[in-house]
């Protein structure tokens, strides 16, 4: 995302939620409880006094969550089980391979042992500083292109895009493997005007992924009650979602150098869109910072929370196609205030965030909303670098329909080609397309 201009990515998921103390102990009772259902053996709960993160090599703090060189989650995956039957989802218990019951660890570059792909210039052995030895080429970031899919019913593609020299989106998803049943798709967008915003969007993803998936219909707290009672659950647990990934950000802040949310921190959302971001107080620069939105299927119900101006969708096969999410951006703003979509989207101000995560942000509290679905469709979480080039819900839909008629229903094949799509049009900016499929036998 440039400036706060909101700039505003395989494994399925990972994180840890730390809203509070309290906020964080429940997301590791959360992780251990689900683990404990998984057919492989549960992970150790908490870190070790010294920490080398698996996937760079780098030292850690004993108490940090997430590498701070690559973003990698520090608690180790569960050992693979030596019983054959366990790692055959088919024989298997379906609840205890149900993907939204585990949280894997995020992705990162290739640590001290660890096999590094050839050059893709000339096929050729890749050194440790990441350049080939045979022909000099730099090798690809391993966050340059990224491909999730929980389940064949849902799955997101996060690019680099053809401008940027990093690719700082990042999306974290989980579902069941039933169709329909539960899904969360997160997407969080870093601000590429202050530093580390690719860990940013990181750390955050994953973390507000992990409250949500304890809600789900396997996680420690899963969400029970009529639809009224379901819908004030969900929109606390996105709210809780949006300040654990805001603590997770405010995690890579230095240490000593601001106070979270403090007052002194804090700082308006008409400085904080102005050509030169603001300083916050007790700091020596920009602390990172990365925009956020979530989608819910839970029981027929889309369930939304957002913060900056990343978005969800709802696209039916039929029917009017809705924007599910609202922007906290300037041109958000200037459309509210009857300016229309075309010119408000296209200002030079436009993409000014008026929120977001990170220590200096005015206010985290998630936008939630709650929608049932009715019929077969779409659900797709995006950051900017898509919708820049198709905004309104009807021409995204008409998009989303002709890719899937060209590609096949198969949501991976259908993100990736949004994405190619969105990178023929200039690519100028980080792209994530992350897409559930719900068909009409799937929908409660």
């Amino acid at each position: 995302m440039s400036a706060p201009t909101g700039d505003s990515a395989t494994a399925a998921v990972s994180a840890e939620a730390a809203t509070s103390a309290e906020a964080s102990a429940e997301a590791v009772a959360a992780q251990e409880a689900v683990s404990a259902e998984s057919s492989a053996p549960a992970a150790p709960a908490v870190v070790l006094p010294s920490v080398v993160c698996p996937a760079c090599g780098t030292s850690a703090r004993g108490d940090s969550r997430f590498c701070e060189a690559c973003g990698a989650r520090l608690v180790p995956d569960p050992p693979a089980s030596s019983d054959p039957a366990s790692s055959d989802p088919a024989s298997s218990d379906p609840a205890s391979s149900d993907p939204a019951s585990s949280i894997p660890a995020a992705p990162g570059r290739p640590g001290p042992g660890q096999a590094r792909p050839p050059c893709t210039e000339c096929g050729g052995a890749v050194a440790a500083d990441g350049y080939c030895e045979q022909c000099g080429a730099k090798a690809p970031a391993p966050r340059d292109h990224l491909v999730d899919t929980p389940a064949a019913w849902v799955g997101g593609v996060c690019d680099r895009g053809r401008v940027h020299v990093r690719n700082e989106d990042s999306q974290a998803l989980a579902a069941s493997l039933e169709p329909g049943r539960f899904a969360v798709l997160v997407v969080c967008d870093g601000v590429s005007s202050v530093p580390r915003s690719d860990e940013a969007s990181l750390a955050a993803a994953h973390a507000a992924l992990a409250v949500l998936v304890a809600g789900g219909p396997t996680g420690s707290g899963p969400v029970v009650g009529d639809a009224v009672a379901r819908g004030a659950a969900w929109s606390g647990l996105l709210d809780r979602a949006a300040r654990a990934g805001d603590d997770a950000v405010a995690d890579l802040t230095a240490p000593g150098a601001a106070v979270p949310h403090s007052a002194a921190a804090r700082t308006s959302a008409a400085a904080r869109t102005s050509a030169a971001p603001p300083t916050p107080e007790g700091t020596d620069g920009d602390t990172p910072s990365c925009t956020f939105v979530a989608a819910v299927l839970d029981d027929g119900v889309l369930h939304t929370g957002s913060v900056g101006d990343s978005r969800a969708y709802w696209l039916p096969d039929s029917g009017t196609p809705t924007m599910l999410t609202t922007d906290d951006s300037w041109a958000a703003e200037a459309i509210a205030g009857g300016m229309p979509r075309a010119e408000a989207e296209t200002a030079p101000q436009a993409h000014a965030i008026t929120r977001w995560l990170g220590v200096d942000s005015p206010d985290v509290a998630a936008r939630a909303t709650s929608r049932p679905v009715t019929g077969p469709g779409w659900l797709l979480v995006c950051s900017d670098g898509l919708w820049n080039y198709c905004s309104p819900p009807e021409d995204l839909a008409q998009l989303v329909r002709t890719t899937a008629a060209t590609v096949g229903g198969d949501p991976v094949a259908v993100a990736a080609e949004l994405v190619r799509w969105a990178n023929a049009q200039g690519g100028r900016d980080n792209i994530t397309a992350a897409l559930a499929r719900l068909d009409a036998a799937a929908n409660r």
